[in-house]
């Protein structure tokens, strides 16, 4: 197998003009660790990193149910793999995750809403004037807004992960083998 030009940067590889990233968020996760090939592009992605990750207003349920989705439809196993495990802290159950990879018009309330919007913003590049009011309703236009720049956010993401062949965080192939259904990008049957 051809190595990837751009593997996660190792602490001796690492630009010690950014050493304060590799302390932060960026040291902690292979996805970040590749971005630093990039060093300019990982110290401007940090900052909207933190709003559309951590502070946008759909909060950490739904963010994840927007991110596992976007994963999903990706074809990305790393980011798919690493939201199966936040959403399993989260608490969600394996059925509210399988439904999450399944099929749209199967889940019901605000799950399919988000899921119905991810699927449009990848399919369309926008989503239609009634799924717009639909989500405004259900969780606010700010949500919205968020939903839409977490699908871009993370699908920049997928095509640098899947690009790159970024290997999946050690910590979270162990997880996975204690669940390796659930952890897989294929549905089960």
């Amino acid at each position: 197998m051809k190595q990837s030009p751009c593997p996660p940067m190792t602490d001796a590889d690492w630009p010690e003009e950014f050493a304060e990233l590799r302390e932060g968020f960026a040291g902690a996760l292979n996805v970040y660790r590749t971005m630093a090939h990039h060093p300019t592009l990982l110290n401007a992605w940090a900052p909207l990193r933190q709003h559309v990750v951590k502070d946008n207003a759909l909060g950490p349920e739904l963010t994840e149910v927007v991110i596992l989705r976007a994963g999903f439809r990706l074809g990305s196993a790393y980011e798919w793999a690493h939201h199966v495990s936040r959403a399993l802290a989260l608490g969600f159950s394996e059925a509210r995750i399988d439904a999450i990879r399944g099929v749209p018009e199967a889940i019901d309330g605000v799950d399919g809403l988000i899921v119905n919007a991810v699927d449009a913003l990848l399919d369309k590049r926008m989503l239609a004037s009634h799924q717009e009011e639909a989500l405004a309703e259900a969780i606010g236009r700010e949500a919205v807004i968020d939903l839409i720049a977490m699908v871009g956010f993370y699908s920049v993401l997928g095509y640098l992960l899947k690009t790159y062949d970024t290997p999946i965080d050690k910590a979270i192939q162990a997880e996975a083998r204690s669940n390796p259904k659930l952890f897989s990008i294929t549905p089960p049957a």
